[in-house]
């Protein structure tokens, strides 16, 4: 029973933690932050929008999500043991 309670554990704090790595990135309605050589994106309406122009995927990327990865992957491994034994 306690490997099944660790197993939901670590895979709810799993997707918690990449929930909250994603939302300390930044806004998630405005437009990324630009380097100081580009120009800022234009929006499609004159006052900020919930729609940015241009937003890339990079808040989907490994190299920022490993640790709830990990997480996951550990905990549905623990529950996935309990069920096939």
């Amino acid at each position: 029973m306690a490997i099944i309670l660790i197993g939901a554990l670590l895979t709810v704090a799993g997707v918690v933690y990449m929930a909250g790595a994603t939302l300390r990135r930044g806004r998630l309605s405005g437009p990324a932050p630009a380097a100081s050589d580009r120009p800022m994106p234009h929006l499609a309406t004159p006052s900020p929008t919930l729609e940015p122009s241009r937003r890339g995927l990079g808040f989907l990327g490994l190299s920022q999500n490993w640790p709830g990865l990990l997480m996951v992957g550990v905990g549905l491994i623990l529950l996935l043991s309990v069920a096939i034994l």
